[in-house]
């Protein structure tokens, strides 16, 4: 067997990585540097994201309306022709009960009153003035 040779480990200093004052001043202003625009970049992404927001609080609240009036009209059209037959239910069910008061069947108070020619007045006339003397 043979002997093997044993060598003193050393190790090897690279002067390219001692770190000098100099190096470390440019590293801090690059460091400096890149956060300064990196905080610009961020204020513009929220700004950006608070403008979004805004957005579609917006269109949502559009949209909200918009709903609300289409229910409103479908609701309109459902209630109308139920109104139309409650209203001709209720008079047909008074309609006997007017008869056997005697007040003119379906013509109530308001329709004769309505039937009725009005009469006009007819403007006073004038009296003469006084001439002051």
């Amino acid at each position: 067997m043979a002997a093997r040779k044993q060598h003193a480990s050393r190790k090897v200093r690279n002067p390219a990585l001692d770190a000098t004052p100099r190096h470390l001043w440019l590293a801090s202003l690059g460091i400096l540097a890149v956060a300064r625009r990196e905080s610009g970049a961020v204020v513009a992404r929220a700004t950006r994201r608070v403008e979004d927001a805004v957005e579609d609080a917006r269109y949502a609240i559009r949209r909200a309306g918009a709903e609300m009036r289409a229910g409103v009209d479908g609701v309109r059209g459902q209630v109308e022709p139920r109104v139309q037959k409650l209203g001709s239910d209720v008079e047909a069910r008074l309609a006997p009960i007017v008869a056997k008061l005697g007040l003119g069947g379906s013509r109530g108070p308001r329709s004769r009153a309505a039937a009725k020619p009005r009469r006009t007045r007819k403007p006073a006339k004038r009296a003469p003035r006084k001439a002051a003397r």
